[in-house]
């Protein structure tokens, strides 16, 4: 009877050191019933964090249905063309070049461009056009943009027609807010204030440079990308040829080489995937914070608050990396 007991009890205590030892597991985004329709506007040739958000973005397509990539140039990468080969070879590595459309974007800025939007080839035409035309086909649905470069394109896409507002969600990775500065704002600062001006539903992923509460701490070491990264992703016949040269059939020995390539910041050294934290709060919004405040403008590169201002935008903050980077190293081992 002893016996008895005392497995009984020390079946109790193991349940409870189970329970108690694991405060913080792994939560899994639970696999919608409807996926989301979506619009990948990058610039893909920047840094690295670009491909390594279409390589998730490739990786959940039970989440989403991804419509087209669409590309735009900023200060680093080269012209629009480097931009287009990048997100272009990401997509070879993955095998949904044949049915994912990949479009060219704008090259030069917003205020550079506007006035030429009634000139059929305008620079960006082709990724402008489709973001209209697939907005307009989302009446029922608001189509998801994620923008992890200048909104050029989007400002572009609005000021040629402004009646998709009502039918585009805006998810764009930017902004220090409430700081200045940050890349993706400052290569294109009137793009951001026109897109801050129409009535599209806007939500900012914030960036917020050395801080704990933006997305760059979602970063990884070289280390961890030589731990996790080598052979993940599908396995392709004919292999790409890297931006930095040699030769990958899979993404894994790609990221691998684009981290051997690149600067790496802080102690330990690393590298943060703000663009890949983009995607995966759209994935999972319980993976961040999200709040709603009264829409701000930026003046002479600084914010403006306007507290009285009706129309709202989504900001979105501190950021669960622990759980945004076990879903990657996961889905693309899947």
């Amino acid at each position: 009877m002893n016996t008895i007991r005392n497995s009984i009890a020390l079946l109790l205590i193991s349940a409870f050191l189970i329970s108690c030892g694991s405060p913080n597991p792994k939560k899994k985004a639970e696999t919608p019933t409807k996926k989301l329709s979506a619009i990948f506007d990058t610039d893909a040739n920047n840094e690295l964090d670009d491909q390594h958000a279409l390589a998730y973005l490739f990786s959940n397509r039970d989440y989403f249905d991804i419509k087209a990539v669409t590309v735009n140039a900023t200060r680093n990468g080269g012209g629009i063309d480097g931009h287009f080969e990048e997100a272009q070879r990401i997509m070879k590595l993955f095998k949904v070049g044949e049915y994912i459309p990949l479009f060219k974007g704008a090259n030069k800025s917003f205020l550079e461009i506007e006035n030429d939007l009634g000139n059929p080839s305008f620079d960006g035409f082709e990724a402008v056009d489709f973001i209209i035309s697939e907005a307009k086909n989302s009446a029922n649905e608001k189509l998801v943009v994620i923008a992890v470069g200048k909104l050029t394109n989007l400002a572009l896409a609005l000021k040629k027609d402004p009646s998709i507002a009502a039918n585009i969600r805006l998810v764009w990775l930017g902004a220090n807010y409430p700081d200045p500065g940050e890349y993706n704002l400052e290569d294109d600062i009137p793009s951001m204030n026109y897109v801050l001006e129409t009535d599209i539903e806007f939500e900012m992923v914030t960036v917020r440079y050395g801080k704990p509460s933006g997305t760059d701490a979602v970063k990884i070491t070289q280390e961890e990308v030589n731990q996790n990264m080598p052979g993940l992703g599908p396995t392709i016949d004919t292999p790409i040829i890297g931006r930095h040269g040699g030769s990958f059939d899979n993404f894994g020995d790609y990221s691998v080489n684009l981290f051997s390539q690149i600067d790496l910041h802080g102690n330990p050294p690393s590298r943060s995937l703000f663009d890949m934290a983009a995607v995966a709060i759209v994935k999972d919004p319980n993976w961040a914070k999200a709040t709603e405040i009264p829409c701000p403008i930026m003046i002479d590169k600084r914010w403006v608050e306007q507290p009285d201002n009706t129309r709202k935008i989504t900001i979105w903050e501190h950021f669960d990396a622990e759980n945004i980077l076990a879903d990657f190293y996961a889905t693309l081992k899947n």
